[in-house]
């Protein structure tokens, strides 16, 4: 089989936060003095132009700010690197451009500016709108916070706005999970991402995890519930935890999740990048620590890794992402996404067929409402 090179994105990493949170295992790291905003951007540019050989002539068509906490980069700062960017690469006309951002930053300039610069969509980190809840999740904004920052973001002009919220939480009721999806629907966001709180390895929480953390029936109550009362709102879930108004899918995350390409930047980024002419998939990381990209931006000493993706692999790879789709995914997708045929996964997926964790209408293959349930297992039929 051949290997079609999929839709290609770009993921930038900007790795300073004012503080780490004790959840988040994302490789983040807590600003201490002055912090080398102008030098970062050089930085990546210089890991950009390191990196075009592998996608030449290729069309970008999402670019994607995360972190850390991108927002803590001004404007001016984001709209020099864009600008330096697609110089370099072919942008798709009206390419989604997210900036993550954290409701508590306030050193940024005003959201106008992000505009102006190019990005056309927003991600919230709210986490809760509940401030006892932020208070335990080690969060520093408040549910004031962030409800000015959203409004903010919409009267500068703004019509494209996730908010990430989580559930589960320390101390939290069925009730308190519901009265957060009311306060993020009477925001008008055109995207909400809904994922329950996880003891990550490497976290403070997973070496000291917080009291009341709500048992695994009561969060699956609270998944229930709010799946619920997001889809009355009118929000379609189109993935296990992401919710949008019609056409404001995240064009970004779809393209990770239909196993499609992304050059990744910057501090502890990680890129995917597929080769039509040999069949080849590339993994290749930056090296995590700051000081060390800085050091080493545009440079073979920048790379953390690099690793071919062996054909054994690639079913798993492929269904780690397509199997969080509710939608699932075509046969001939997965033939030009891996260049592997069909007949590789017939084995698993006759299993699954026969757990009732998958469906199939021949071509198309969809997660039952069980194996959504059971996505993990799922996918692990795939694991050679």
């Amino acid at each position: 089989m051949s290997l079609i090179p999929p839709p290609l994105s770009l993921y930038v990493h900007l790795p300073w936060c004012v503080r780490k949170c004790p959840y988040c295992d994302f490789n983040s790291h807590a600003g201490k003095g002055a912090l080398p905003f102008a030098q970062y951007i050089e930085a990546l540019i210089r890991d950009l132009e390191h990196d075009l050989p592998l996608v030449w002539g290729r069309t970008v068509h999402s670019v994607f700010f995360g972190g850390g906490t991108p927002s803590l980069f001004a404007p001016e700062h984001i709209d020099a690197f864009l600008q330096q960017a697609s110089a370099r690469l072919r942008f798709a006309p009206g390419l989604e451009i997210t900036l993550e951002t954290n409701p508590g930053t306030v050193e940024h300039g005003p959201f106008s500016g992000y505009l102006k610069a190019g990005v056309n969509r927003l991600s919230f980190g709210v986490q809760s709108f509940d401030d006892g809840c932020l208070e335990r999740l080690g969060r520093i904004h408040s549910s004031d916070d962030a409800a000015r920052a959203v409004k903010a973001a919409q009267d500068a002009g703004f019509a494209n706005i996730n908010l990430d919220l989580m559930y589960a939480l320390p101390g939290q009721s069925l009730a308190m999970a519901l009265d957060d999806i009311e306060r993020a629907i009477a925001l008008a966001p055109t995207h909400l991402s809904h994922y329950q709180l996880t003891l990550e390895p490497n976290t403070l929480f997973a070496s000291k995890p917080p009291p009341d953390i709500p048992d695994d029936d009561l969060g699956w109550d609270m998944q229930e519930a709010c799946q619920a009362r997001i889809a009355e709102a009118g929000f379609a879930q189109y993935e296990v935890s992401a919710y949008a108004q019609p056409g404001r899918q995240c064009a970004h995350n779809l393209n990770y999740w239909q196993f499609g390409d992304y050059l990744g930047i910057g501090a502890g980024a990680h890129g995917k990048i597929s080769f039509g002419h040999d069949g080849r998939i590339l993994r290749r990381w930056k090296h995590k620590h700051p000081a060390h990209f800085l050091a080493n931006a545009g440079t073979a000493a920048a790379i953390g890794g690099d690793e071919y993706l062996e054909a054994e692999r690639r079913p798993f790879d492929f269904m780690l992402n397509a199997l969080r789709l509710l939608d699932g995914f075509d046969l001939t997708g997965f033939e030009r996404r891996t260049g592997l045929p069909r007949q590789a996964i017939a084995t698993e997926l006759a299993d699954a067929f026969g757990r009732g964790w998958l469906e199939s209408d021949g071509e198309h293959i969809r997660p039952t409402e069980l194996g959504q349930r059971f996505a993990n297992d799922v996918i692990a039929l795939f694991l050679k």
